[in-house]
C-alpha cells in the first residue's frame, strides 16, 4: 500500500473512533477545524498554506502530511510549496529541517501518486 493511501486510511479510521465516541466537545473541535479551512476571506489555497506553515513551526508530522495533501489538491505548485518551506523555517528555525525533509518527500510521492 503506498504512504498515501495508507495515512489516509489510518486518519480516517482514527477519526471516526474519536467522533463515534460522542464526546460534545470533541466534536466541535473537529466542526470547527473543518470549518476554518473553508472558502471565506481567504481562499482555500490560502488557508492550507498557512495550516502547513503553522504544522512546520509546530513539527507536527501528521498535520504536515494532511496539509500537504490538500495544498496538492489545491493546486499548489512546487515553487509555491518552496516558498512556503523558507517561511516555516525561517518562522521555525532550523529545528523545522528535517520535516522539511519529510514534506518534500510526502509531496514527490503524492505527485507520483497522484499527480495534479
Amino acid at each position: 500500500m503506498d504512504p498515501v493511501t495508507e495515512f489516509n486510511q489510518y486518519r480516517e479510521r482514527m477519526n471516526k473512533k474519536l467522533l463515534g465516541h460522542g464526546h460534545k466537545n470533541i466534536n466541535r473541535f473537529f466542526n470547527l477545524d473543518t470549518n476554518t479551512y473553508k472558502e471565506g476571506a481567504l481562499d482555500v489555497k490560502t488557508k492550507e498554506l498557512l495550516g502547513l506553515v503553522a504544522s512546520m513551526v509546530l513539527r507536527c508530522d501528521d498535520c504536515i502530511k494532511y496539509h500537504i495533501e490538500t495544498c496538492h489538491q489545491s493546486g499548489v505548485s512546487t515553487d509555491e510549496l518552496f516558498d512556503v518551506f523558507m517561511v516555516a523555517n525561517l518562522v521555525g528555525g532550523s529545528i523545522c529541517i528535517p520535516h522539511t525533509r519529510r514534506a518534500l518527500e510526502y509531496w514527490e510521492v503524492l505527485e507520483e501518486v497522484k499527480p495534479i
